[in-house]
């Protein structure tokens, strides 16, 4: 395994006690990621919710209040340690601001399709942290309620586009600015301004929230749905159950004998 190493520096307009609560806490990291529990502590778990069946848990391996934490994810490795590791580092700057600096650590350049795994999860840190950014700009303080939705795709990013797009009731990739409704088939229409257009993610600030639709890899593909209200009571269970349905329906999974 290499010492390659998944690096972002993000410049937020926030203070370092506010940038702190949000990726050092349970319901701060579920304002930006995916929905999380942690126990703030050296040697505390942390259980993360992907959507679909999809979970995660393992350890706090560092942890410096107002400065430094770092996560193990993914299934243990042989020698009983992390498959990863996600190192956040707060730093202070003038005027109020901070400077968030991330590390992911554990990428073995020797596994096959461990590029493709690279390059998804650097697109994919990149949605996050344009999450944080907006979370901590325009809802800062909100609680929020976390809905996320997962399936796994055959085929790749390119053919699962074209169906995504057709099930939101839109008939091309929305400009950023553009004012659009996501109305998938079984759940609730939701309307905003498109803040996030890439090849992998497209996605939406409403009046309450953030609403994220992504499509990844180009070998199996990973299609997921991402929202985060903020301040507004949401029934969870039913938002989620909703927009699992709509991905299931787009996607079918094979039947399992």
């Amino acid at each position: 395994m290499s010492e390659r190493r998944l690096e972002k520096s993000v410049e937020l307009d926030a203070t370092p006690e506010q940038v702190w609560a949000a990726i050092a806490t349970g319901p701060g990291i579920s304002t930006w990621f995916v929905p999380t529990r942690l126990e703030p502590r050296e040697g505390g778990e942390v259980s993360r919710d992907f959507g679909g069946g999809y979970t995660d848990t393992s350890r706090v391996l560092h942890y410096e209040p107002g400065r430094r934490i770092v996560f193990g994810a993914g299934p243990e490795t042989a020698d009983g340690g992390p498959q990863h590791a996600f190192e956040f580092l707060v730093e202070a700057r003038d005027g109020g601001s901070t400077v968030l600096r991330f590390v992911q650590s554990g990428f073995d350049d020797d596994a096959e399709g461990w590029e493709n795994e690279y390059n998804s999860l650097d697109k994919g840190w990149d949605l996050f942290f344009g999450n944080l950014r907006a979370a901590l700009t325009h809802f800062p303080g909100l609680p929020v309620t976390v809905v996320v939705s997962f399936v796994s795709a055959a085929g790749t990013r390119a053919d699962a586009w074209p169906l995504l797009l057709r099930g939101l009731g839109l008939a091309a990739v929305p400009a950023v600015g553009a004012e659009v409704t996501f109305a998938p088939e079984g759940a609730e229409p939701i309307s905003g301004v498109v803040d996030v257009a890439t090849p992998e993610f497209l996605g939406i600030r409403s009046a309450s929230g953030l609403h994220r639709v992504g499509a990844e890899g180009d070998s199996g593909c990973g299609v997921s749905a991402y929202h985060y209200f903020f301040g507004v009571p949401i029934d969870r269970a039913a938002v989620t159950t909703a927009w699992q349905g709509w991905l299931d329906g787009l996607f079918p999974q094979p039947v399992r004998s």
